[in-house]
């Protein structure tokens, strides 16, 4: 489950090292990564308690993905205290605003996953009214918002709901007591008379779960499952927390011990003696990496000049707003002086390197480029920075501040910041007074 308010702020980024999808919070943590090949098997799952919310994230990442799927039965309080996950079962208004808007505004299924209510009659009643909604089909975990693992699986009042309702019902909830290997997973199925099965932690436990062969050893699943997070480059504390997750009783072993105190993947390798399968990946990657950087830099310095062959002016500069007023920026000087030329506007060129995601820019004006050689990662500052390039390099005033400007600036923010808590603070003693007087 990803919460929809962290998947809001992210930008999508084609890593061309990985050959992922990624996306890209703004302090640079990739949120969520998929690729080509799970594009039509990977169902995204959130976590909202706002429809348009939801709709935003979902449009987002719709073209990714093979479907989106609301968490309607996480019982964790960093789900409920937002309102949603088993929260939003008190609401069911806001579950069918929220279902609603996703059907009608994006182009993949839809479908969300709940837990039973104390009532199998309120619990039906809910799913008839998930049904109108136009969801593909609802997955029902047969354990009440209260219930955890230990408790037994109502698996009579999932069939009684799939027996209720036409669209597909998906069994949730069976792994601690029904499903052992793949055999069982039917048999859940067959017990609570449902479409089919989603299965969360045994499949967690061991992946193998899915063969039909039987179940693979689990160093066997361990160390195919870290071939992958290394190929991928998955977060440390991610892998960790996924072969804990399969190592089980075996974590206070040796090698347990040994992946509980890792710090990285390059550890986490060692740990699993796969040390020379991390060398040999990263190496691959930083040598992909490198050459995408190259290709990215021989694009941003072979812009044509006036004479068509490579001719950037370049200056070590980087744009600070606090340098200029707010509301004329380099770009604006440069652009107001090309109109009085009757020049062509600015045309910026601006690329981002693969290896750290920071920006450059090249801007063109009267046939020569010019360029800030300080990367950043904000598109915004290297164009402006460019700007400055260009500006200085004519011999033009770039707008810049002197210091007894920014002085009188920064004295005026502190003034106005005094006068703000000043005036908050009379307001508070004249309150205060008042109450007084109505005490008297």
């Amino acid at each position: 489950e990803l919460i929809d308010l962290k998947m809001i702020q992210c930008k999508r980024v084609v890593n061309e090292v990985l050959d992922t999808i990624d996306y890209v919070a703004s302090d640079e943590r990739v949120i969520f990564r998929t690729c080509e090949r799970e594009k039509n098997h990977v169902v995204f799952q959130m976590g909202t308690a706002d429809a348009e919310r939801a709709l935003t994230v979902a449009q987002l990442v719709e073209n990714d993905v093979a479907g989106i799927d609301v968490n309607m039965g996480c019982p964790k309080e960093y789900s409920t205290k937002g309102g949603m996950g088993v929260a939003l079962l008190s609401n069911p208004d806001k579950i069918e605003a929220i279902l609603s808007t996703l059907v009608k505004g994006i182009s993949k299924p839809v479908t969300c996953k709940i837990r039973i209510l104390p009532s199998l009659e309120d619990t039906i009643q809910l799913v008839k009214r998930i049904e109108r909604t136009g969801v593909a089909a609802v997955a029902v975990h047969g354990r009440r918002k209260e219930e955890r693992p230990q408790h037994p699986v109502h698996c009579d009042v999932i069939k009684a709901i799939s027996e209720a309702v036409s669209i597909p019902v998906i069994a949730n909830g069976g792994s601690q007591e029904i499903i052992k290997e793949h055999a069982s997973i039917e048999e859940f199925r067959q017990v609570t008379n449902t479409s089919s099965v989603m299965v969360a932690r045994a499949a967690m436990w061991n992946p193998s779960i899915f063969r039909k062969e039987g179940l693979l050893p689990a160093e066997k699943v361990l160390k195919e499952y870290l071939t992958y997070a290394i190929r991928y480059d998955s977060h440390y504390s991610n892998t960790k927390y996924c072969l804990c997750q399969m190592l089980r009783e075996k974590l206070e072993s040796a090698q347990g011990k040994k992946l509980h105190a890792a710090q990285s993947n390059e550890e986490i390798c060692e740990a699993f003696e796969m040390n020379e399968y991390y060398k040999e990946v990263t190496a691959c990657l930083e040598i992909k990496r490198d050459m995408l950087n190259a290709k990215c830099q021989e694009k941003l310095e072979q812009q044509p000049g006036d004479n068509g062959s490579p001719d950037v002016i370049k200056m070590a500069i980087r744009f600070n707003k606090r340098d200029y007023p707010p509301q004329i920026t380099p770009k604006m000087t440069l652009l107001e002086w090309c109109r009085k030329q009757k020049l062509p506007q600015p045309v910026y060129i601006t690329v981002q390197r693969p290896s750290d995601r920071l920006f450059n820019s090249v801007v063109t004006v009267a046939d020569r480029n010019y360029s800030s050689s300080c990367w950043d990662k904000t598109k915004k500052v290297v164009e402006q920075s460019t700007a400055i390039v260009c500006l200085q390099s004519l011999g033009l005033p770039d707008g810049r501040l002197c210091e007894g400007e920014k002085h009188k600036r920064k004295r005026d923010e502190v003034i106005a910041h005094d006068t703000e808590t000043t005036s908050s603070a009379s307001l508070d003693t004249n309150k205060k007074k008042s109450l007084s007087l109505m005490k008297i």
